[in-house]
């Protein structure tokens, strides 16, 4: 199938061409018939596989005759809520792309900034809005926006937005939309509470899966280094020197562990930036950017700071530490192996996360590639590490009143 046969007008197949594309990945080819029929979808994908695309064509299809500005200027015909900053910049890049040869107008809005900005931005009027839930509010509690003409909401990364406590936000910004408008909803899963989102707010929808939540792809070499908790710093420079070459991507389940792992890189005179939500907007975009454009080879970062990034050229994802939600592990390495090409997994587990391993197996129904042969192997009798604090807890026995509560107090009575 082409681009052609989805029914888009010359100006949008203009611009996807000279975007380098030429067929509709699946979930396009699936998706953008349902939604120009303006019916509400689920659609189950992972990361990587063209999500972006499937709603934005459609979008743009549908408000290219409506495109010049009435009298009373341009209303929010579309809006897309996104859970994180970084992916809706990339949704705005995506729009900006497509919508080339049209005098449609699209703009982000996100937290973390300055909201004059974004005010200016929203008075000129525009058709299509991109945001993130909290600075959403925020701008229509100030009366700053009008979401009575949205004709289409889409719920991006829906999974990831409900884990990160968006769910009443998310159940208001829909309230606030026209009765009468088309929601697309986008998750890379669908666990229990965003079905339950889905059956409360979407009006008889098409479901659209496309692969099971646990395919990993079969250009990812996926390999497994056991090593004792205190040797991962170790085992991951031994492997930056003689093993992993590239672009990479680290992951780290903590901001603290991202940071400290960070100085450690650059102390060893590795290139390294790093991305995680302590870090201002500004920052993170800087980080990125470096990142892409080959100023620095490694970056590291936790989890909701690197859901739905875009690296295209990536040549190998570490685990530095091993997620605790086996569907994570699948969103970490899509990053690597896109689009044909190969790229490496690798994941150090200590004696604490082979619980861990065992879930992800059993999800991705394939064995990991066991390396054994490095410096710093663990010994499989080795029991997880407990750290113990060192103050020996309290002086005063439980139960047992301090001397100063001893003392007799005045009582006011």
């Amino acid at each position: 199938m082409s681009f052609k046969d989805l029914q888009l007008n010359k100006p949008i197949l203009r611009a996807i061409a000279e975007a380098g594309y030429d067929n509709p990945t699946l979930v396009q080819e699936k998706t953008i018939p349902f939604v120009l029929d303006k019916r509400d979808v689920i659609v189950s994908a992972q990361t990587g596989t063209g999500k972006t695309a499937a709603f934005a064509l459609p979008i743009l299809q549908s408000l290219f005759d409506y495109q010049d500005a009435p009298k009373n200027g341009k209303k929010i015909k579309a809006l897309i809520v996104s859970p994180t900053r970084e992916l809706a910049v990339q949704i705005l890049e995506n729009f900006k792309t497509y919508s080339t040869y049209t005098n449609l107008r699209t703009a982000v809005v996100f937290g973390g900034t300055s909201i004059e900005p974004q005010k200016d931005i929203l008075n000129k009027g525009v058709d299509i809005l991109i945001a993130t839930p909290g600075r959403l509010l925020d701008l229509h509690k100030q009366d700053l926006l009008n979401l009575d003409y949205v004709e289409t909401l889409v719920l991006d990364e829906a999974d990831l937005m409900l884990d990160m406590g968006f769910i009443d936000d998310v159940k208001k910004i829909e309230r606030l939309c026209t009765k009468e408008k088309q929601i697309l909803l986008f998750s890379a899963t669908i666990p229990y509470k965003v079905e339950q989102l889905a059956n409360t707010i979407l009006n008889n929808p098409e479901r659209i899966e496309v692969a099971t939540n646990s395919s990993t792809s079969r250009n990812i070499n996926q390999v497994l280094y056991y090593v004792p908790k205190r040797n991962k710093i170790e085992l991951c420079l031994h492997l930056l020197r003689n093993t992993i070459k590239g672009s990479i991507l680290i992951f780290r389940r903590t901001k603290f562990g991202v940071d400290k792992l960070e100085q450690t890189l650059l102390k060893n005179g590795y290139k390294v930036e790093s991305i995680h939500g302590d870090k201002t907007q500004n920052l993170r975009q800087e980080a990125l950017n470096k990142f892409k454009n080959g100023y620095v080879n490694i970056l590291i970062a936790t989890d909701v700071a690197a859901r739905g990034i875009d690296i295209n050229e990536l040549d190998a994802v570490i685990n530095f530490d091993l997620p605790n939600v086996p569907e994570t592990y699948v969103h970490r390495i899509g990053r690597t192996a896109r689009a044909g090409k190969s790229g490496t997994a690798y994941s150090l587990c200590s004696a604490d996360e082979k619980t861990y391993i065992t879930n992800i197996q059993q999800l991705i129904q394939l064995q990991l590639d066991v390396i054994e042969d490095h410096p710093y192997p663990l010994d499989p009798k080795s029991k997880p590490e407990i750290h113990k604090s060192k103050t020996q807890g309290s002086k005063h026995k439980k139960g047992r009143k301090s001397e100063g509560s001893k003392k007799k107090k005045k009582r006011w009575y």
